[in-house]
């Protein structure tokens, strides 16, 4: 097993934070209240669209930054 140097556990967890931060941006009321219309995409109303391919990015950066390989080799 690897060992990482603390500097770099430090930056993935400050890039996690900003993660769980633009999530919170993303599902406050305001923005929310934008896709909240009656519109509709394919038959699925506005929000739900934008509720889960909000949710989908974030899984998705999740992911890239937990995974990320170290890349000192």
């Amino acid at each position: 097993m690897k060992l990482r140097p603390a500097t770099q556990h430090g930056l993935k967890g400050q890039r996690l934070a900003a993660l769980f931060l633009l999530g919170a941006l993303l599902f406050n009321y305001p923005l929310l209240q934008l896709f909240a219309r009656g519109d509709m995409v394919f038959g699925v109303p506005l929000i739900y669209c934008y509720v889960f391919s909000a949710w989908a990015a974030l899984i998705g950066l999740m992911a890239l930054v937990v995974e990320r390989g170290d890349s000192n080799g």
